[in-house]
């Protein structure tokens, strides 16, 4: 199958975003760690977010059917408070930063909106929700770097926050050999919490 006919897809997952304020404090906090680890392959701090379901590779026009589906389920849902907490790595290669606050509410999210979408009919692997801002990986080989970083960052522990708006986003991971940018497809207020409960399906 060439190019021409191979169907159109893009990179879909399902995230909350801290505010501009949260971010920028743990910018301030990383900014001597990127001095002495310039070699990390840092993510933009406009890009850093809360996995909540990674979808993968969908149909392009799978897309317009998420929509109604999403919105109703935030409207659900309240908006939880979160904070940015501690630190940590994956397999000795990826620096994450910890999050705080009403877990029951965020993981409760995670649990509808991975249901609503199954639910939907989008099959996805499904992986456990371990709540986490991913900051930077490693280059092959360099075991060390995130370690080193995330230990500095262990008493880290950022001013709380409202997570506003469930977000559907895409990205370009895998599409070039650039760094991985993502773009809002579309995002939702979340509610008070008093709307129906469940899957949140319109």
């Amino acid at each position: 199958m060439n190019e021409e006919t191979r169907p159109a897809t893009v990179r879909v997952f399902i995230a909350l975003a801290p505010p501009d304020h949260a971010k920028e404090e743990l910018a301030l906090e990383l900014r001597p760690a990127y001095g002495t680890h310039p070699r990390m392959r840092w993510n933009r701090v406009e890009d850093w977010h809360i996995t909540l379901a990674f979808l993968g590779e969908l149909p392009v026009e799978t897309v317009p059917g998420l929509r109604p589906l999403l919105a109703g389920l935030a409207a659900a849902h309240r908006a939880p408070r979160l904070a940015l907490r501690g630190s940590g790595s994956f397999d000795d290669r990826v620096l994450w930063s910890g999050i705080g606050g009403d877990l029951d509410e965020l993981h409760g999210l995670a649990a509808d909106v991975r249901t609503a979408v199954r639910e939907h009919g989008v099959d996805f692997v499904e992986r456990t929700f371990r709540p986490h801002l991913t900051l930077a990986r490693a280059r092959r080989g360099d075991l060390t770097s995130a370690g080193e970083i995330a230990a500095g960052l262990a008493g880290f522990s950022g001013g709380e926050w409202v997570a506003a708006r469930l977000h559907l986003v895409g990205s370009n991971a895998g599409r070039s050999s650039g760094p991985i940018h993502y773009r809002d497809i579309e995002a939702w207020p979340l509610g008070d919490g008093r709307a129906a409960s469940g899957t949140g399906t319109a």
